[in-house]
Formats: C-alpha cells, sequence, structure tokens
C-alpha cells in the first residue's frame, strides 16, 4: 500500500492509503473505504487486498483526527468531513467510485452519496448507517467511550501489551489487522500508547451524529446499496438493529441485505474474505445496472458522458506521495 497526501483545505491534509489494482489491464471502478470513529484506514488493508486482486484500484481514507492524517482542534462535525472526501475525491479523480463505509464511515458515505450522487456509483453500509444516535443508550454508550478516551490519553498500555489483549479477544484477526488497531494511537514519551483523538473531538462526532438521522437521508440515494450489518448479541439491541435495517431497507429503492450473524463489529478485521466477497458482488450490480440503462446507440461525447461515470483512477495534481 501506498501513502498518498491529499491536501483538503488549507490547513488540513488526508493521508489515504492505496492500493493499485492487479493484474494485467484492469479497468474495476475504484472503491473508495471509510473507517470509522477512533479507527484508521489500515484497517481495511485486509479488504483492499482482495478488491485489488480482484481487478479494483483502491483508495482507504484516514479521516481528519485519524491515522496519519492531520487533526486539528475542532471541525470534526460530519459537514466538514464530508467536505474532506469530496476534496480528497475530486483530486484523486475518483467520479463515480465505489464507496464503502463501516460504522460512522457508514454514516459519512450515505451522506457523501446523497450530497454528491456524481461522485458515487454504489454504496455499501457495514455495521453503519442505520444507527440514530439521539436515543439514551447510544449517548450513554459514547459518553462512556469519551471517558475511556479521556482516561487513556495519560497512556495506560503498551504497545506489548495491547498486542496481547488483541490477539487474545479477537483470534480471528490477522497480524495485518492487530498491527492496523494499534495504528490508532501515537506512542508517548514513556513508550504508552496514546489515542489520536481527544475526548471531546470524540463528543463532537457523536452530536453530530444525534443531529442527523440517517433516514433523512435514504430518499436521496439513487445508486444500488448492500447494507452489511451484525446481528449483535444483545436480544434487545438485535431488535433494535433488525427494525433499524428493515426501516433502510423499506426506504431504499436498490437495495440488498447480507447479516453477519455472531461477528466482530471489526467486520472488515474479522472476516475480510466475507466483506470484499460482498463488495465485489456491489461492483458487479453496478457494471450490470450500466450495461442495462445504457443507450444501444451513442454517437457523440455528450451521449456517452451522460450514461457512464467511468473511473479516473487518479493522477491529478494536488496528490503527492506522503
Amino acid at each position: 500500500m501506498k501513502n498518498l497526501r491529499i491536501p483538503v483545505s488549507q490547513t488540513v491534509s488526508l493521508n489515504v492509503r492505496h492500493r493499485p489494482a492487479g493484474g494485467p489491464g484492469a479497468t474495476g471502478r475504484p472503491f473508495l473505504l471509510l473507517h470509522g470513529m477512533l479507527s484508521n484506514a489500515r484497517m481495511w488493508d485486509e479488504v483492499a487486498t482482495r478488491l485489488a486482486a480482484a481487478g479494483h484500484p483502491v483508495y482507504a481514507v484516514d479521516h481528519r483526527g485519524h491515522g496519519e492524517s492531520d487533526a486539528p482542534p475542532d471541525g470534526y462535525e460530519n459537514a466538514a468531513v464530508v467536505t474532506d472526501l469530496v476534496e480528497a475525491v475530486t483530486a484523486l479523480g475518483l467520479s463515480g467510485a465505489l464507496v464503502a463505509g463501516h460504522s460512522w464511515g457508514a454514516h459519512l458515505a450515505l451522506r457523501l452519496t446523497a450530497e454528491h450522487p456524481d461522485l458515487v456509483a454504489g454504496l455499501a453500509l457495514i455495521d453503519g448507517g442505520w444507527y440514530e444516535f439521539d436515543g439514551p443508550v447510544m449517548r450513554a454508550f459514547w459518553e462512556r467511550t469519551a471517558d475511556v478516551v479521556r482516561r487513556a490519553q495519560q497512556g495506560t498500555t503498551s504497545a506489548a501489551d495491547m498486542r496481547a489483549y488483541l490477539k487474545a479477544t479477537h483470534p480471528e484477526w490477522s497480524s495485518t489487522s492487530i498491527e492496523a488497531r494499534l495504528a490508532d494511537y501515537r506512542v508517548g514519551p514513556d513508550g504508552l500508547l496514546i489515542p489520536r483523538m481527544t475526548s471531546e473531538q470524540v463528543m463532537s462526532i457523536v452530536e453530530s451524529l444525534q443531529r442527523e438521522a440517517p433516514a433523512d437521508w435514504y430518499p436521496r440515494i439513487t445508486v444500488p446499496v448492500r447494507l452489511l450489518p451484525l446481528i449483535p448479541a444483545i436480544p434487545q439491541l438485535s431488535d433494535q438493529v433488525r427494525a433499524w435495517v428493515a426501516a433502510a431497507e423499506a426506504a431504499l429503492d436498490r437495495v440488498s441485505v447480507r447479516w453477519y450473524p455472531g461477528s466482530d463489529h471489526d467486520l472488515h478485521a474479522g472476516a475480510p474474505d466475507e466483506i470484499a466477497a460482498d463488495l465485489l458482488l456491489l461492483a458487479r450490480e453496478v457494471t450490470a445496472s450500466a450495461e442495462a440503462t445504457a443507450p444501444t446507440d451513442m454517437t457523440t461525447p455528450s451521449e456517452i458522458t451522460a450514461y457512464a461515470r467511468e473511473p479516473r483512477p487518479g493522477g491529478k495534481a494536488g496528490v503527492r506521495p506522503a
């Protein structure tokens, strides 16, 4: 994977991990992969390897404040982060990409697709994009999370201890995914891990999520959508997730659903083969849909442009290796 440095404003540049498509003459649409809150782009590495091997160039973004991207003190509401994505997509020349988001990244992908339909050809939402954050249970959960982040700012765990913990609690994860999770932290002067984000930045994201329900975006989605929800082990939460997903399925026009029972929230780390296969199904659906709706007699460049949003894998000015 190559790291690209993409300026998205006068003060913020994003890190984007790029894996070129494998094989001679690969022409698959590019994938844009969006990670969740308190995560980073490296968590997509296992999935990216599989997508690239199938002929698709892959771009995984570190959102502001995450991974190797710049971390301004504020500007973490969804609108600002989606604006970052629009700037990055434009710089990379990815109009007509297949966009997949995990958790918070799914909410960002949903909004990006609704507000900028010209940039997205297909959408995959992985255990996110249907959760509503305005209830007391979700609010309490994220307040506890912010408190954990606040206490962890002092540095409480070494990389070796965290690595051992991840191996014990996620035996299905590869070493690539374990090292990717460690990249959520920076190493302090005493060698202990410190979260890259502050508790205030975390709650800024949560408050932004509370102000916008995913259902508000569904009517504006016109591209094929694949929903990949996790079935939680807690029955009460499982029932709520099923209800949210059913509502999303009913509101979206071109949608398919594949449930992941008994899985970990980080599906892209724990089940990369299955997630990659689902994303490739979406790619084939988008291709079939484009072929079915294309006119039989396209004689002018303007007609071709109107019916085909071809990917442009990159290379525009403003993109430089990190």
